[in-house]
């Protein structure tokens, strides 16, 4: 190849990787939390055109699963660009918070260290509001995790229905009644065989009793693979015969960040179209 080809090559490679880098802006921020007495850490990512920019941005809070810890999203796919990317496609902020080791994104009643539906819900919310050019409103606010996340995901969007418009899960625990020994979540509501009834109230399958028809949007996948598949399909039978709205979608995969990698792009989408259809 003449030398002059190959420069030329190179910059029109240059240029194209140039015009379709993506710079999303990430923030590592410190909350604090009241209720726990705390600060704790998340993670904003943000759009690149959200610098020099007036308007204000829908958020999706993305939430980390069991053992995980608020940087997952960024670190663990395969593609450490993926959630950058996504952000700058559907220019929408993503924030990661930390939401304990093993919380499950609610208030325990047994350990003030695990407030972490307060936290998510209120403290991290009037924190980013504050802090950040976002829509202040739940048409433009929306929550989904993987796994624990999932749980959390729909558990606060089922229970708070004036903040979030929209809510997810991936590879969600949507029932953790069939988990009595798994997780800590013993620890967090205390054991099963004890308090049976604290486990009925904060399990995501219970609380469909709280949903209307076309009142949040909702969308959870599951693996075929997965250890959370069957209560998956079970909490989408009881959608169906309560006649409330949802998309569900089973795919090949297990619970691993394969899958979530690949369930987290279909998930943004979707959250996009809920934030053009109300800001319009």
């Amino acid at each position: 190849m003449k030398k002059g080809i190959f420069i030329g090559l190179a910059i029109l490679i240059f240029s194209l990787t140039s015009e379709f880098t993506f710079a999303a802006i990430v923030d590592t921020v410190v909350t604090q939390s009241k209720s726990m007495k705390k600060e704790i850490k998340a993670v904003v990512v943000k759009p690149q055109l959200y610098e020099g920019s007036a308007k204000r941005f829908p958020v999706l809070y993305l939430l980390h699963g069991a053992g995980g810890k608020y940087s997952d999203w960024l670190l663990n796919t395969k593609d450490k660009e993926a959630v950058k990317k996504l952000v700058d496609n559907f220019k929408i902020i993503v924030v990661c918070p930390d939401g304990g080791v093993t919380s499950w994104y609610f208030d325990s009643p047994i350990d003030p260290t695990y407030q972490y539906e307060t936290y998510v819900s209120k403290e991290l919310i009037d924190f980013i509001d504050g802090r950040y050019r976002t829509i202040n409103d739940k048409t433009g606010r929306a929550i989904t995790g993987l796994s624990m996340g999932g749980h959390g995901g729909l558990y606060l969007g089922f229970r708070h229905q004036d903040v979030y418009g929209a809510c997810g899960s991936m590879s969600g625990g949507v029932d953790i009644r069939p988990f009595p020994e798994n997780w800590n979540i013993a620890k967090r509501l205390g054991p099963y065989n004890q308090f049976p009834e604290r486990w009925e109230a904060n399990t995501v399958i219970n609380l469909t009793h709280l949903l209307s028809p076309n009142k949040l949007a909702i969308i959870f996948d599951v693996g075929r693979n997965d250890f959370f598949y069957d209560v998956n399909v079970a909490l989408h039978d009881k959608l169906i015969a309560r006649n409330i709205p949802h998309d569900f979608t089973v795919r090949p995969g297990v619970h691993n960040f394969e899958y979530w990698e690949n369930a987290i792009a279909y998930q943004m989408m979707y959250f996009s179209k809920f934030f053009e259809k109300n800001q319009k």
